[in-house]
């Protein structure tokens, strides 16, 4: 494990990052943000995607007294980062809701008086009894709020439950916080400081320039040919972003027609599928992946050569994002968008279809109520797994629809929902403590089953509780797939009610189900959401069209960096430099035309060749820069 805090603290970041993570120099900014940090002042990082986020408060994390908790989204994330630094010594720990309500109560209780130096929580976990209880016993040196943007309601993936974060600094109100993010506009930012409670405003910036991502936009007809052109003339790794699930599916079977390596990946897939497909991608076993946007969160390939966007996103933050995933490595890579004017005019048809009218909202929220069989005044604190897809189906109701809803009702107090994850097992006995001693089911194996839930879980008799599968067979005895079938067995007897282990998202009721008639709708909450995202939408559609200024200086200006520069390797700055070479060519012709003669411009046209519109252009061009004249008889002559 690592050394005394006393022995770090006599060493520089540079040395830390030396010895644990073998690294002899930061990228930019980092060693910047770990000055701030380290000095206990409330900072915001605004880096790209794989800009080395991590080791900013990790680094800290080692050389401060006390324990950095990071609040973060992503349990693949977590798993992945606590794995990296137990394997080099540093003692760390995830809280997230796939674990049971007993790991998570020794991994806090570690965090409060063992030697761990990193907690990473999901912001729905700070609500918790479980946590509230022992943070006050705590000492926090550091708060790292990871996706930070999630904070604001200006924020193009606004998370309600990260608002909770602000109230972790009452119980430590002289730790530093770090925010950090990689896709947030000047408004956003100033949204983030606000609601993290920064004493001063700070803001460091690490340049949203990407010098070695090349980005190209085509207006096309056929996307499929253009397509091609990408993936047989670009080598390397590639993902190829749909808008649809079917149409993921259909653009692999077309690709593989074609004879290119390619799987797709959607939201659709079982929950191992996708783990498998994913790890496939990543080890370069599958050298193509089709997708929608439900692939990428936490994902870090280095060697991806081009991202390829079917249609345009609904946000330049979210294109940011994903785009980002080319080029980790520092080479040469493309990120490149295909559409057509019918993309263009969806885009819009789509934004207007998300904004239902306010007593639609009110109809989904009863609708939803009634799909989880929620009664009036019941489901405050209740939280259901929630598959979204199968409920428009039921429904007859568009995706589109219903997430706008869901995010307006979020805003308004009534329900919450959270990302795909992983759920542990649950249970709750439906007869009295009594009634199990007469059950006459199972043999010895049942005795050994209902002991080890009693002696491990308290409150299975009132309320539903978590279960570890794996801890009750070891504590019985069991094999765990004997335990599983017990449990499936006690279920069918109707002597418990149980929720086996799965993975999917989850939809929790921040208060009671309300009459339809009561629920409320602030004009407010709707209005600014509309507004949010037509700013958004306005700003990829002039993206998409643009064809004067460098994309990657849109992409700058737009996050707020003044310093913006022509890339010199977008399909703008191309463009622009080969017209600038076709033009210098086209200004020595005319020299040489004219040579030490005098001819009128018809003459000159004629002479020079070539499109007559292009050579009138460079002669007025000439005339006005003073390198040619006309003289009184209404000839050009070479102004020596």
């Amino acid at each position: 494990m690592i050394e005394s805090n006393a022995n770090i603290k006599e060493l520089t970041p540079e040395e830390v990052l030396k010895q644990w993570w073998g690294y002899d120099t930061f990228r930019p900014k980092q060693r910047e943000i770990i000055a701030e940090v380290l000095a206990g002042r409330d900072t915001l990082a605004l880096m790209p995607t794989g800009g080395g986020k991590s080791l900013t408060y990790q680094i800290p994390a080692l050389m401060k007294e006390g324990i950095t908790i990071v609040v973060t989204p992503l349990i693949a994330l977590m798993k992945d980062q606590v794995d990296q630094l137990t394997r080099r010594g540093i003692s760390a720990v995830a809280v997230h809701s796939g674990m049971d309500s007993r790991r998570i109560e020794i991994a806090l209780d570690n965090c409060t008086y063992g030697d761990v130096k990193l907690l990473y929580i999901a912001p729905e976990r700070l609500a918790t009894d479980a946590f509230r209880v022992r943070l006050r016993r705590m000492k926090i040196a550091i708060i790292a709020v990871d996706e930070a943007h999630c904070i604001s309601q200006w924020g193009y993936d606004f998370r309600p439950s990260y608002l909770r974060i602000a109230e972790l600094r009452e119980y430590a109100p002289d730790a530093a916080v770090l925010a950090l993010t990689a896709s947030a506009t000047e408004r956003v930012a100033q949204d983030i400081m606000f609601h993290l409670g920064f004493r001063l405003s700070n803001i460091i910036r690490t340049s949203f320039a990407r010098p070695n991502l090349s980005y190209v936009v085509r207006e096309v007809e056929d996307k499929r040919e253009h397509l091609l052109r990408v993936v047989r003339n670009v080598e390397g790794a590639g993902i190829i972003y749909m808008r649809t699930r079917e149409a993921c599916e259909q653009l692999v079977a077309e690709l593989k027609e074609d004879g290119i390596d390619a799987q797709y990946y959607h939201a659709g897939l079982p929950a191992l599928e996708r783990s498998i497909r994913q790890d496939e991608w990543l080890e370069g076993k599958v050298r193509i992946m089709v997708a929608t946007n439900a692939f990428g969160m936490g994902i870090d390939k280095a060697d991806v050569r081009f991202v390829v966007h079917y249609a345009p996103c609904d946000s330049l933050e979210a294109y940011y994002q994903e785009a980002g995933r080319a080029g980790r490595d520092g080479k040469r890579s493309y990120a490149v968008m295909l559409y057509t004017k019918d993309d263009l005019e969806k885009l819009t048809f789509f934004f207007k279809a998300e904004f239902p009218p306010v007593e639609e909202i009110k109809r989904i929220y009863e609708l939803l109520c009634s799909y989880l069989q929620v009664a009036i005044g019941d489901g405050e604190g209740a939280s259901f797994q929630f598959n979204i897809y199968d409920f428009c189906h039921a429904m007859h109701l568009s995706y589109g629809r219903v997430t706008s809803a869901l995010k307006i009702l979020e805003l308004n107090g009534l329900m919450t929902l959270l990302d795909e994850q992983d759920n542990p097992a649950r249970l709750m006995f439906c007869c009295s403590r009594d009634s199990l001693y007469r059950l006459n089911a199972g043999g010895n194996d049942m005795d050994a089953l209902l002991q080890a839930i009693l002696r491990t879980y308290n409150g299975v008799f009132s309320h539903f509780r978590y279960i570890d599968e794996l801890l009750l067979a070891s504590i019985a005895h069991l094999k765990p797939e004997r335990v599983h079938e017990l449990l499936a067995m006690l279920w069918r007897m109707r002597v418990i009610r149980y929720i086996p282990a799965s993975r999917s998202p989850m939809l929790f009721f921040d208060s009671e189900r309300l009459p339809t008639a009561d629920v409320y709708i602030s004009p407010d909450s709707y209005s600014r959401r509309y507004e949010i995202a037509l700013e958004r939408v306005n700003s990829m559609l002039r993206y998409a069209q643009n064809v004067d200024e460098c994309r990657s200086s849109i992409i700058q200006s737009y996050f707020g960096d003044v310093e913006a520069q022509p890339c010199g390797v977008c399909d703008v700055c191309l463009a622009k430099r080969a017209k600038h070479r076709d033009a210098t060519k086209l200004d020595d012709s005319i020299i040489n035309a004219l040579g030490d003669s005098a001819l009128s411009v018809k003459e000159l046209v004629a002479k020079v060749g070539g499109a007559d519109s292009l050579v009138v252009e460079r002669i007025d061009k000439m005339v006005a820069e003073e390198k040619i004249y006309i003289d009184l008889s209404g000839k050009l002559k070479i102004n020596r």
